[in-house]
């Protein structure tokens, strides 16, 4: 299958690449590089700014060349406190972005397509284990850009759109050195990268309504999630098909407490965190209810937190 994967360059969208082409797919990819690293990428790279005012003209003259069977789409920001302090800027560039490749897409007929989402949809959710169903209010720009991407896509289908929609928990984890995760942005490349600098990693807040008082969050590897999308690549090209949207995680919770004991175990360094004051905004626990994932396209999680971790710091060591 062609493949047109944007922000293929990226810590995940690397892993969807290499993934892809290991199955025998044709990828191509789009990517501005604005975050990405083409080291991580073997297939075609084409330098589009999804949010710039010639990107339909771009994308259009690609797709006409290509011919492209379904898209990936994971081209965003995703810094959840940036979007709080530039919400213009996530709206133009989320928003705008998959509104400039839906309209090349219909242009050149192609109707499928796979939506990197998020989990910071919910928000605050009162549910131990979170479904799909979960009306969701996020409660940062970043998750309110990709909820109404979320409605985009399923919007799309009055023209003849096929959309999934990928409600991603917390992704972590690496295949390689070459695909690690090298951005500061979630707890587990951030607690290594202060290992790595001799410094004690940070725990915001310990006096949530939790077994250790920690939060708790879902974390899925990076393979794992890799192998979601072509799953939902292939859910597309099933004969009789529905718009959905799939949370992708495991299942099970892991506080940081948890997450930073099995760093220690990983990295064979002893050390005291930093207790520090919650985080505004930080929901207590956040677990994926897999449920539909699992019943619908098969996809269970193969690793669990401890791989998670080890792969992680394996990588970036």
């Amino acid at each position: 299958m062609k493949l047109l994967l944007t922000g293929g360059a990226g810590y995940i969208g690397a892993h969807v690449a290499t993934l892809a082409e290991r199955e025998g797919h044709s990828v191509t990819i789009v990517d501005d590089l604005s975050t990405g690293i083409a080291r991580r990428i073997a297939s075609p790279l084409v330098d589009i700014d999804l949010a710039a005012a010639d990107s339909v003209e771009k994308l259009s003259t690609l797709m006409g060349e290509t011919g492209f069977d379904a898209v990936i789409h994971l081209a965003a920001r995703k810094q959840v406190g940036q979007s709080v302090e530039m919400p213009e800027q996530y709206f133009l560039d989320n928003i705008g972005g998959l509104a400039n490749l839906l309209l090349a897409m219909r242009e050149h007929d192609v109707r499928k397509l796979v939506f990197s989402s998020s989990a910071a949809t919910y928000g605050m959710p009162s549910l131990d284990l979170v479904d799909e169903d979960y009306p969701g209010v996020p409660i940062n720009p970043y998750g309110q850009t990709k909820l109404v991407g979320e409605w985009m896509v399923k919007n799309a289908a009055t023209w003849g759109l096929r959309g999934v929609n990928l409600r991603y928990f917390n992704v972590a984890g690496s295949e390689s050195k070459k695909l690690a995760d090298t951005a500061e942005l979630n707890l587990i490349p951030i607690a290594i990268a202060q290992l790595k600098r001799g410094e004690r990693p940070i725990v915001f807040g310990t006096d949530y309504p939790t077994p250790d008082g920690s939060c708790i969050r879902d974390y899925v590897h990076v393979e794992d999630l890799a192998k979601a999308h072509l799953m939902a690549v292939s859910y597309l090209d099933r004969p009789v098909q529905e718009f959905a949207t799939f949370n992708v995680g495991t299942g099970h919770g892991a506080s940081v407490l948890e997450v930073l004991e099995e760093l220690r175990q990983a990295s064979g360094i002893e050390f005291d965190e930093v207790i520090a004051d919650r985080r505004p905004g930080d929901p207590p626990r956040l677990v994926a209810n897999t449920d539909r994932i699992e019943k619908v396209l098969g996809f269970k999680a193969s690793f669990g937190l401890k791989e998670i971790v080890k792969s992680a710091w394996d990588a970036a060591n």
